[in-house]
């Protein structure tokens, strides 16, 4: 199993400012716990290239794309949303978060990996088409599920959203579209309080009260994702991949282990093998304790290497 590592210094120069959760740390300690072991090595390793205004204007309104443009360059801070918060090499992060992405549904569905991991910052899924929300610029896995469908005439896109909170903006983008079906769990009543049970066909979501663990998150799983996605049978599939939901994480209360982020990445790249050739591109969503983040990203990648 060949699995893509896709990053690049430029996202770790994102500064949203002393204090903020989404901090300049997250990079460097996953890739200092992953360097720090024989994983590394059996990595394929690859920059991120700068993502195609096409390809995100083919998510996001040409309106809103030029709202952040003209911001720069920037000499100072500042917010485009009560949570988000631009900086001077903010948008060079962001084109190279949206570009990891693109680049890693080239590379698996030209067969040069079976699947990859992109560590990039921001994040993306609560990105809305015409509007930035919770630390999220541009929606990376929005706009690589389109370059996906559009450059790969793709049919069956399954995006899966394990992060503790609701993504709303990649649902805004891709509802009642045939082409997507998203499913996902997430603490719920949490922000962006979003992610209702009465939304669109092709959006499985599964809230789970705070408190809940392991057994609450299988349960859902089968009792929601299993038979829509066996219907589905998606020809690829993309994971927003948030550690929030981790018992140590300081934003929300739910009680994942380390480890259940093994058995759940273990699930998606079965499913992955099942029905299109092991082909799954995965991106770095939310996780903001620090070891706790290293540690669950460590067993994520663990898991698509093989």
């Amino acid at each position: 199993m060949t699995t893509a590592y896709i990053s690049h210094a430029d996202c770790a120069l994102h500064n949203p400012g002393l204090g903020h959760p989404e901090s300049m740390a997250r990079l460097k300690v996953i890739r200092q716990k992953l360097e720090a072991s024989d994983l590394w090595s059996r990595l394929v390793h690859c920059e991120a290239p700068e993502v195609s205004w096409p390809a995100v204007t083919a998510v996001h309104t040409p309106a809103y794309v030029e709202s952040i443009k003209a911001r720069f360059p920037l000499k100072r801070n500042i917010d485009i949303d009560g949570d988000t918060t631009l900086s001077e090499f903010s948008l060079d992060a962001a084109r190279r978060a949206a570009g990891a992405c693109v680049h890693a549904v080239d590379l698996v569905m030209a067969h040069a990996v079976n699947n990859a991991f992109c560590a990039v910052r921001p994040p993306g899924h609560h990105a809305c088409v015409d509007k930035a929300m919770g630390f999220c610029v541009f929606n990376n896995v929005a706009i690589a599920a389109q370059h996906a469908m559009d450059a790969y005439r793709l049919e069956r896109v399954l995006i899966v959203d394990f992060d503790v909170h609701h993504g709303n903006g990649t649902e805004h983008a891709f509802a009642n579209n045939p082409k997507v079906l998203m499913c996902s769990i997430f603490q719920s009543p949490l922000y962006p309080f979003s992610g209702g049970l009465d939304g669109a066909s092709n959006m499985v979501n599964c809230p789970i009260q705070p408190g809940g663990g392991r057994e609450a998150i299988k349960q859902a799983i089968q009792k929601h994702w299993v038979d829509a996605i066996d219907q589905f049978k998606p020809q690829l599939v993309l994971v927003s991949a948030g550690f929030d939901a981790h018992e140590s994480d300081p934003l929300a209360d739910l009680q994942l282990t380390t480890e259940d982020y093994g058995w759940i990445t273990g699930f998606l790249k079965r499913v992955a093998e099942e029905y299109c050739d092991g082909k799954l591109v995965s991106t770095l969503e939310g996780g903001y304790e620090l070891e706790a983040l290293a540690d669950s990203v460590y067993a994520h990648v663990e898991a698509l290497a093989g």
